[in-house]
């Protein structure tokens, strides 16, 4: 077969069909005709050779005419109207020659491209109504992936009648299984056969997730080229993508000659915007259906995507449900084991559990343990220090563990596919599930090999000849991971994470007990937390922004993201060792004491820190607040972080409130700030007051020590402070002070 060329694009061969320019084939399908206008003064510039024929126009006499001359001019008013105020383009029923067509425009740059296509059998619109209704009815969401696509593959053939009709699902390698079909009786059954990704290649995905539905009324038709080739208007290839008519590409043409195949309708099933598979139509004969029968296709289409994606997030939902209960019990045994490994692998549940697999290994602190079958804790080792520790990701999964990894050959029998977290960035310890080789055997529809003939040096692309089942035994292949596999896995590795981080600060707040008596020690640590953290911090910061003023347009999303979250990483650290700054200060400072109004002090921390100005919607109450005996600047460290915590956890409520007041109790002046914002569980009203925790979510900015900030204020005024609090009902904070 000769190669698909033009004079401006490439020969296609073996080596290079995934380039094939099959939006530029300039040529139109035999049954309609393809015009294109200047999209502004609707000037008829090419039009496809069979105008004649079809229309009854001279070629090159209607390239001198413009679009009200071919078709009624109020049509042509009307679209050059929708042109200029950009609404969308729709087709038309039109008569030319006592002919009914449907006229299909839509915009490509600066053409106005228009199908006119056969009307075709008239659709009764009740019939029409009747079809959508019973794909609504009939195309049900119960059931399995496969139940629901031969459900819409039986529809399709009751609708429109073709001998074959399939359903086509692509694999992430873009390999396709037919998944379902409906066939006449006599013909081969093709249920189950693969056919490689070579099949349809990339450019054809792309222009099927963009048309969506696609027919060749007939294989065998005879071409109508488009004149001139070349767009007058720019004089280049005119994109015709969009087109009804577009013509075929001759490797496609030759590859359903070669399946016997007479006529096809294909639509593109569409799932979270990604291409999930094909709705294929085969037709031993030449067959066409019109406008609204494909339009009642592509409906279909829509209504079978739209119920894969419920089923698929159902699923998802299911087993991550399954996988929370799991991850749950693991932190307990996490929490309550002093070794974070053996509490995931020596107890049940074990880390393997989470996710279906052969086995596990962990690899923390360069030390590995294994779980399960498992290759060698060697070749664990090499995998991690050879290939693992070499990727960016921080997840990593295969279902083919030794097309990137060689070595892998060696142990393919026990793990197949890995799928890998990685905990840390500096030690990079890693969490990894196995999945053992699903040996089987793959039905080809053919030889999935790419087959061409060499001429005058050159390889020519030659679409399989066969089509007849070929079996192909697949090794080394384990089966894929899932979505939901892939987010349990980051679960766990966000769990293992925290439950460290948090032994980290039980063991800092043991060493903060026993240097609690140290000035000199704790001296020290204040020395080095605003000397030798904050100068790293400053460079950090600096040499961020740099490269975000200099270099932020040379990057990728993903490197503009980095760049921002390393700088908003270090606003965090700033203000987390102001925090720890400001904690520290607090024990080592001498109390001196003044009288002072206390209500002066409130107003003066409301205005400075413009927290009316920040939260406009908070109504403040403040009752009649004495004059106290205390260190002035600890007391409005104390007051300044209770009114900013009541301020920002109330700033969700519909009508903010914060009550601020003092009570008399037995001689005793009782001080409270109240809000009505989320408030928490009382069962933490006693933790609240820890370095570091926090019980409210990510949405909600802080770092944990503004409240162990305010007891240790109370407490150096040998004073009580405790909270009440419900959640969603707000939150009421008290203290005591002694004023003597």
């Amino acid at each position: 077969m000769a190669p698909f060329t033009h004079s401006y694009s490439e020969k296609v061969n073996v080596t290079n069909c995934d380039r094939e320019p099959i939006h530029i084939i300039a040529r139109a399908q035999a049954h309609g005709v393809i015009l294109v206008c200047d999209k502004h003064s609707l000037k008829i510039t090419q039009c496809s050779e069979n105008v004649e024929e079809l229309l009854g126009f001279e070629l090159k006499g209607i390239l001198s005419k413009k679009l009200s001359q071919v078709i009624p001019s109020a049509q042509a008013e009307r679209l050059q109207q929708k042109i200029s105020s950009n609404e969308t383009l729709l087709p038309e029923e039109i008569q030319i020659n006592d002919v009914k067509f449907f006229l299909i425009p839509h915009l490509s740059g600066e053409n106005l491209i228009i199908d006119f296509e056969p009307f075709g059998e008239s659709i009764d619109p009740i019939l029409f109504q009747e079809q959508l209704t019973k794909i609504l009815g009939e195309l049900g969401n119960t059931g399995s992936i496969k139940e629901m696509c031969q459900q819409a593959v039986s529809l399709v053939k009751y609708l429109f009648d073709y001998d074959r009709v399939m359903m086509y699902h692509f694999d992430e390698e873009w390999n396709g299984e037919v998944v379902a079909e409906v066939r006449e009786e006599g013909m081969e059954s093709w249920l189950g056969l693969h056919y490689p990704a070579t099949d349809i290649p990339k450019p054809a995905r792309e222009i099927f997730m963009k048309q969506g539905v696609r027919i060749i009324s007939d294989v065998n038709y005879r071409p109508s080229p488009i004149y001139p080739e070349l767009s007058p208007i720019n004089n280049e290839p005119l994109d015709i993508s969009g087109s009804e008519l577009r013509g075929v590409s001759p490797i496609h043409i030759e590859y359903l000659q070669n399946m016997k195949v007479g006529a096809s309708l294909t639509a593109a099933i569409i799932l979270n915007g990604k291409l999930w598979g094909l709705l294929a139509c085969h037709h031993n004969s030449p067959k066409f259906i019109n406008y609204h029968q494909r339009q009642s296709c592509k409906f279909l289409t829509q209504v079978l995507s739209n119920k894969l994606a419920l089923k698929n997030t159902n699923t998802f939902l299911k087993k991550i449900k399954e996988s929370e209960k799991i991850r749950k019990e693991l932190v307990m045994q996490m929490n309550s084991i002093a070794d974070i490994v053996a509490a995931l692998v020596k107890y049940k549940p074990r880390f393997t559990d989470l996710i279906e697999c052969s086995g596990g290994a962990i690899y923390r602190n360069g030390k590995i343990c294994l779980s399960g079958s498992t290759p060698s804790e060697e070749e664990v080792m090499n995998l991690i220090l050879n290939f693992l520790g070499d990727r960016k990701e921080k997840v990593f999964q295969t279902k083919s563990l030794k097309k990137v990894y060689a070595p892998a050959e060696v142990f393919k029998d026990k793990a197949s596919g890995i799928l890998s977290v990685r905990l840390g960035e500096e030690k990079q310890d890693y969490v990894i599930w196995f999945r053992t080789e699903a040996t089987k055997s793959v039905s080809w529809g053919g030889n999935p090999e790419k087959n061409g003939y060499v001429k005058n040096g050159v390889e020519y692309l030659s679409p399989r000849k066969s089509f007849e089942r070929w079996t192909q035994k697949v090794s080394g292949v384990a089966k894929a991971w899932e979505s939901f596999d892939i987010e349990a896995a980051q679960n766990l590795r966000d769990s293992i994470t925290h439950v460290v981080v948090k032994k980290q600060k039980d063991e800092i707040d043991d060493l903060n007990r026993n240097l609690s008596d140290a000035n000199a020690e704790l001296e020290t640590f204040s020395y080095s937390v605003s000397h030798d953290l904050r100068a790293p911090l400053r460079g950090i910061d600096g040499y961020a922004r740099i490269l975000k003023d200099n270099y932020q347009e040379k990057l990728d999303a993903y490197g503009q993201n980095a760049i921002n979250t390393i700088l908003g990483s270090a606003e965090k650290m700033e203000e987390l060792i102001e925090d720890i700054l400001s904690y520290s200060k607090v024990g080592q400072t001498k109390l001196v004491k003044q009288v002072f109004s206390l209500q002066n002090l409130v107003e003066e921390i409301i205005a400075s820190q413009s927290l009316e100005t920040q939260y406009p919607k908070t109504k403040v109450n403040m009752n009649d607040l004495p004059k106290i005996t205390g260190d002035r600047r600890m007391i409005k460290q104390l007051m300044a972080n209770l009114l900013e915590n009541a301020f920002k956890y109330s700033s969700g409520s519909q009508q903010p409130e914060v009550v601020i007041g003092c009570e008399s109790v037995g001689g005793e002046n009782i001080f409270y700030v109240k809000d009505n914002g989320i408030g928490f569980n009382p069962e933490h009203q006693d933790r609240i007051f820890d370095v570091f925790s926090r019980l409210a979510g990510e949405e909600y900015s802080g770092t944990g020590v503004g409240l162990a900030i305010a007891k240790r204020v109370v407490e150096k005024h040998e004073g009580s402070i405790w909270v009440e609090t419900k959640p969603g009902l707000g939150s009421a904070f008290f203290f005591t002070l002694k004023e003597e």
